[in-house]
């Protein structure tokens, strides 16, 4: 395997927050804990007023820092988090609605994504929305929420490649974001609750990248044959300049989901529960298409929003 390891500066976006959701970043007033807050994670989560969500601040669309935002005033939010007003897209969205409808401000804390999906968080953050997929493998560290929207990887060519099927990619380079879903697939790896994947591409010499920007560049520099990512991530290179093009054929599906800790010491249940009705409400009052439509031109929320998280055989104290 070729490893390739690079860090991603962090991209600036200009923005306005979104009209959804305040620009102070806080949301509505708080409901009174009805359990114990140093036993139950919903009841730390309303005492403490405010949702810590995990971000990447260098993933647009799906989130990326708010070019000269400053800090919400008044904010619970502790100095080494960011503010609602600092941080936006997709995933950021989704979480800024979640902890309005949970009466509490969202605050956000940027790590690794490899170190986020690993577990063991350490009670730095409660909740990660990082268009991560649900995998049987994650399932091992972490709860799934209600998934928030699904998306088909699709893999990415240069645009003068003769590429025209993913079967015409075997034995080539192709890269992939390291130990996600797409690298794992490419290793035939890859299990997703109550779906049969096909393998289209047969030895594929496998490159991997901290994030997706890179590996796509590389592509349109002539270094890979393809790349193999979530579609709304290519698309949004190519909407960037990127000479690329994708492939009609996708690999496979995701849902995209909420990622909840499964090594936290308080009790996941009553918290669990109340996100995933929280994004189902969204689903319902159309925010999330919405917001899909915002941001990647395409409404990939609504499939979602059907998706029957008791398929997936989680167990939860």
């Amino acid at each position: 395997m070729i490893q390739v390891r690079r860090r991603a500066g962090t991209v600036a976006a200009a923005g306005a927050c979104l009209v959804l959701v305040a620009c102070s970043g806080a949301g509505s007033s708080p409901a009174a804990p009805s359990a114990d807050p140093s036993k139950d994670k919903l009841a730390q989560v309303l005492a403490r007023g405010t949702l810590v969500l995990w971000t990447d601040t260098a993933y647009p669309p799906q989130s990326f820092a708010v070019e000269g935002a400053t800090r919400a005033p008044g904010t619970k939010c502790a100095p080494n988090q960011l503010t609602g007003p600092e941080v936006s897209g997709y995933d950021a969205e989704t979480g800024k609605l979640v902890a309005s409808a949970l009466g509490v401000e969202p605050c956000f804390v940027a790590t690794p994504f490899d170190s986020m999906i690993a577990g063991g968080w350490g009670d730095r953050f409660d909740v990660a929305w990082g268009s991560g997929a649900i995998t049987s493998s994650r399932l091992e560290k972490l709860y799934v929420t209600q998934p928030y929207y699904s998306t088909p990887a699709s893999f990415f060519v240069a645009t003068d490649s003769t590429v025209t099927k993913p079967e015409d990619l075997s034995g080539k380079q192709i890269g992939a974001c390291a130990g996600c879903t797409h690298e794992l697939y490419l290793r035939r790896t890859l299990e997703l609750p109550g779906a049969t994947l096909d393998w289209l591409v047969d030895d594929p010499k496998i490159v991997t990248y901290n994030t997706e920007v890179p590996g796509l560049q590389a592509v349109a520099d002539g270094d890979l044959d393809a790349f193999l990512c979530s579609e709304p991530v290519g698309l949004a290179a190519i909407k960037d300049g990127a000479k690329l093009k994708k492939l009609d054929t996708p690999a496979f599906y995701t849902q995209k989901t909420g990622y909840i800790d499964k090594s936290l010491t308080l009790a996941p249940g009553p918290f669990l529960d109340r996100i995933s009705d929280a994004i189902r409400d969204l689903h319902t009052q159309g925010k999330l298409k919405d917001l899909s439509v915002k941001f990647f031109d395409t409404d990939y929320a609504t499939p979602a929003a059907t998706f029957d998280l008791s398929k997936v055989g989680q167990t939860v104290p």
